[in-house]
């Protein structure tokens, strides 16, 4: 029965192979678990998923393998013998929906009406009073309505009277594929971490004491070490304003993560293209510039770069003289990333626009071959693939 899970996984992108579904076989030969769907869940997905970002697909596979009847039937059948049955359904009941169930003819009624729709159902039912499926007014399935039932297969609720849902998602934010938030930035952030201790002695070392006590005969020696921090340095570029302001909310949250997770962290704005010149303050941009010039002679080679933007603006921006939009710029925007390419050899660029449109926007082309391809989505799965480009 445990195929059609396996296969359920794949279907939803989830990354598993026969080693994780002999495991799972193993452990419920075992006796790791028994008669309790919900452990039976947490089991599967504590062998069966290695990264935390496939949670959400694997909730959704998940569900889909208990909402269809085929599995459904195999699942009751060999995991949630009528006594489990009853004993988890009377566990999820409140005193007063035990009195409400009553209008099916009781708990035992319901249970055994379920297994018998089961047992006698053989295609998929929508609408109707009777059949599990979607739709209508039977007590089991999905997208419809009863006092009372079993849902099944449906994502979320709808009249909030289910006495048991099989297929509730516990983690929706980890899916590579969904948008950026704080945590999980800071926790594709922290593959550049490299710590290092350095500074004034104000942490006590335990090891150290130990060691140096003993050493003199049990007279106490306290020692005394540096605080440990990310030694990585980071130099941060943000575009700002035109069509950046579409994307200004995932920006914020990528850089408040940044600035929590890095103390060597220097940060820049630019317009659409980088050119002789950058600044801190969007209010005072005209007036305090820093030079692009100084600004790589003042941070040294092993300062790593994150360019953020959305490499969209007209190709005469990056490849002519005067081709900004504000200013007449003297050299090609094409000629200053190439300088900071070379001369910061760990670089990146993350853009917030997907993927699919890059190829159809000429700008995006030329910046990727500046850079040398590595430009990466603003995606939970890019950023984690940039941290690793600048942590080789």
């Amino acid at each position: 029965m445990f195929l059609d899970l396996f296969d359920t996984l794949r279907r939803h992108q989830v990354p598993v192979s026969l080693r994780e579904l002999l495991d799972l076989h193993a452990a419920v030969e075992a006796g790791v678990v028994f008669a309790d769907i919900d452990d039976f869940y947490r089991l599967a997905r504590t062998v069966m998923v290695k990264d935390e970002r496939h949670f959400d697909r694997f909730d959704r596979a998940f569900a889909a393998w208990m909402g269809s009847v085929e599995g459904l039937d195999a699942a009751i059948d060999a995991l949630i013998p009528d006594d489990w049955l009853r004993r988890e359904f009377e566990r999820q009941l409140s005193d007063e929906e035990k009195a409400q169930i009553q209008s099916l003819g009781g708990l035992e009624k319901l249970i055994e009406t379920f297994k018998q729709r089961l047992a006698e159902q053989k295609e998929r039912h929508a609408g109707g009073s009777k059949w599990i499926g979607t739709g209508g007014t039977s007590p089991f399935g999905a997208y419809g309505y009863n006092p009372e039932g079993v849902r099944i297969g449906q994502d979320g609720s709808r009249h909030r009277r289910a006495v048991k849902v099989w297929d509730e998602r516990r983690f929706r934010d980890y899916d590579d594929d969904q948008a950026l938030g704080p945590r999980n930035i800071k926790m594709a952030l922290r593959r550049l971490r490299r710590f290092a201790r350095q500074g004034a002695l104000e942490e006590f070392d335990i090891d150290a004491t130990i060691r140096d006590t003993a050493r003199d005969a049990g007279l106490l020696n306290l020692r005394m070490r540096p605080p440990r921090h990310n030694a990585v340095k980071v130099l941060l570029f943000l575009d700002v304003g035109g069509s950046m302001d579409d994307h200004i909310r995932v920006c914020e949250e990528l850089f408040s993560a940044a600035r929590s997770e890095f103390k060597h962290l220097e940060h820049f704005y630019f317009h659409n293209c980088l050119y002789e010149g950058v600044w801190r303050n969007n209010a005072r941009r005209h007036k305090e510039r820093f030079s692009t010039w100084e600004l790589m002679r003042t941070y040294g080679a092993d300062y790593q770069v994150v360019v953020v933007g959305d490499a969209s603006m007209s190709p005469y921006e990056i490849t002519h003289p005067g081709g900004s939009v504000e200013h007449f710029n003297e050299e090609p925007g094409g000629v200053w990333l190439r300088r900071l390419a070379e001369r910061y050899p760990r670089l990146v660029w993350l853009n917030p626009n997907p993927p699919r449109y890059w190829e159809y926007t000429p700008s995006t082309r030329l910046i990727r071959e500046l850079i040398h391809e590595r430009m990466y989505p603003m995606t939970l799965e890019g950023l984690d693939e940039a941290m690793r480009e600048l942590a080789r």
